[in-house]
C-alpha cells in the first residue's frame, strides 16, 4: 500500500480489519455478520441491562472469531494521547451539536425530544457503559462491508473510506428518526455529527477511542438532564 493510500491523520501501525482480506471472510461468513447486525441492533433497542450486555457479546464475539481473536485488531488499551483525543472529539462534538442545533432550529426544524427525562436515573449511565459499545458495533459492521465492497470494485482505499462513512452516518441518522423532519435533524445532529467518532476510529483502528468519545457525549447528555439542565 502506497502512502497516497492513507489519510495524512492516520495512525500507521494498524489498518481497518477484512477489506483487503486482511483476514478474508467468506460470502457465508458476511451473511453471519448481516444476521449479527440485525439481531444486534434488535437488542440495542432494549432499556434492559441484560440486553445491552447481550448485544455486546452477539457483536463481538462473532467479529473476534473472523479475525482469528486477534483482538488487538479493533481493540487496544488506549494511551494517554488517545484519551486526550477522545475527550478533544467529544468537545468538538458538543461544538458543533450546538450551532448546528441553532441553525436547524432558526429553520423550524427541531428535535421531537424522543428521551424523555422522567426516565432517566443514573442506572442509565451503567447500562450504556455496554448499550454505546454496541452502537459503535451498529457502525462498525456496515462501514467495514461497504468498506470491503467499495475496495473491491475501486482499489482505492480513500474514496472507499469516505463513501463508507458517509453511507453509515444516513443509516446511523435514520436509527434516530421517526419521520422526515426528524431524519433530517438526526442526519445533521447524529450522522453527520458521528463523524467525530469515526475520525477517533479511523485515526487510531481501536473502537476504545471511538467508543469514548460516544460514551461521554451521552454521559454529559444524561447528566444534564438529571441536574434539571437539559
Amino acid at each position: 500500500m502506497t502512502e497516497i493510500d492513507w489519510f495524512k491523520f492516520e495512525d500507521r501501525d494498524y489498518d481497518f480489519p477484512f477489506y483487503k482480506k486482511n483476514p478474508h471472510i467468506s460470502k457465508m461468513g458476511w451473511l453471519v455478520l448481516f444476521f449479527v447486525f440485525i439481531i444486534g441492533s434488535i437488542l440495542s433497542m432494549s432499556d434492559k441491562l441484560s440486553y445491552s450486555i447481550l448485544c455486546c457479546i452477539v457483536f463481538i464475539v462473532p467479529v473476534l472469531y473472523f479475525l482469528d481473536w486477534d483482538y488487538k485488531a479493533i481493540f487496544r488499551k488506549p494511551s494517554l494521547k488517545d484519551i486526550a483525543l477522545a475527550v478533544a472529539l467529544f468537545i468538538g462534538y458538543l461544538i458543533y451539536a450546538i450551532i448546528m442545533g441553532a441553525i436547524l432550529e432558526s429553520v423550524g426544524i427541531v428535535s421531537s425530544g424522543i428521551i424523555d427525562p422522567g426516565s432517566i436515573d443514573w442506572t442509565v449511565l451503567i447500562k450504556s457503559v455496554f448499550s454505546l459499545m454496541g452502537e459503535e458495533f451498529i457502525k462498525f459492521l456496515p462501514f467495514i462491508f461497504f468498506l470491503r465492497v467499495l475496495y473491491k470494485y475501486t482499489d482505492n482505499r480513500k474514496l472507499s473510506v469516505v463513501i463508507s462513512v458517509a453511507l453509515v452516518m444516513a443509516m446511523f441518522a435514520s436509527l434516530h428518526a421517526y419521520n422526515w423532519v426528524m431524519f433530517i435533524y438526526a442526519l445533521f445532529i447524529q450522522g453527520f455529527g458521528s463523524i467525530f467518532e469515526f475520525f477517533a476510529y479511523i485515526k487510531t483502528k481501536n473502537i476504545i477511542v471511538s467508543y469514548i468519545t460516544h460514551y461521554c457525549t451521552d454521559a454529559f447528555i444524561f447528566a444534564m438532564l438529571l441536574l434539571g439542565l437539559g
